[in-house]
């Protein structure tokens, strides 16, 4: 399998509107962090793992072309959800289905009721949404995706695991019974908003600190504002086996 971080920026992206500090500033392409999403490959099969109000932008810059076989969707808040219509290239020959919690699933539909509830104009996005309870999985191509509870604050929110991958968003804590779906997860993708401790986000330390308790192997973090520092400068004081993806960064699963 290959992963592509499309992107592994917060909600406003990096850089910031309307801010001129030094990451923002930067002319590393590493420190341009548009909104969460990521690309699962493996043989003929493409997964996408949110749905980013940039993916139009994210996809174009990789030259993706390919099929969409399935969405996955974390949550649905609109830094993960955004570009869901930008999918119709993508819908023309077939629906995409989407998957996501019974709580986003009701959400969406109630935004975009044009392609989820009824199509009244032709050209809208051929998507279907299917509401999936924790633990559930779905299998695409030769990958089955598992969903697992966390939480982002109080908001109970979805991870999924897909063989020896885990790719967890937004989180802040995890159910201790749900550790138990992680069990021999050797790359780990996860949320580290910044150094300073947030009411919904983990931490970069944090982040750092569920990397031990899981035990992976690799570990990415993602999902970084601005105050986290510069790319070049955070990568360097990452323990062993622990990165700072950034958008574009390919891996092998």
């Amino acid at each position: 399998m290959k992963l592509t971080f499309l992107g592994t920026g917060t909600s406003t992206g990096v850089p910031a509107l309307a801010c001129q500090c030094r990451v923002c500033s930067s002319t590393d392409s590493r420190d341009k962090r548009l909104r969460v999403s990521a690309l699962l490959e493996d043989g003929d099969s493409t997964i996408l793992l949110d749905c980013s109000p940039d993916i139009r932008q994210q996809l174009l810059r990789i030259g993706f072309q390919r099929p969409i076989d399935a969405c996955f969707i974390t949550h649905e808040h609109y830094d993960h959800v955004g570009g869901i219509d930008d999918l119709r290239p993508f819908t023309y020959r077939q629906s995409v289905p989407l998957y996501s919690d019974d709580l986003t699933k009701r959400h969406l539909e109630e935004r975009l009721p044009y392609c989820l509830q009824r199509n009244v104009y032709p050209g809208v996005p051929q998507v279907t949404i299917t509401a999936l309870k924790p633990h559930d999985s779905v299998v695409v191509g030769k990958m089955t995706v598992q969903a697992f509870q966390i939480m982002h604050g109080q908001l109970p929110i979805f991870g999924y695991r897909i063989g020896d991958l885990a790719f967890i968003t937004d989180m802040k804590t995890i159910p201790e019974t749900e550790l138990n779906y992680l069990h021999g997860v050797e790359v780990l993708i996860v949320n580290g908003l910044r150094s300073k401790p947030h009411n919904t986000h983990q931490s970069i330390q944090e982040a750092i600190d569920f990397s031990r308790k899981v035990g992976a192997s690799r570990t990415y973090i993602i999902h970084m504002s601005h105050e986290a520092g510069l790319h070049e400068e955070l990568e360097a004081q990452m323990p062993d086996g622990i990165y700072i993806a950034y958008d574009g960064l390919e891996i092998d699963i």
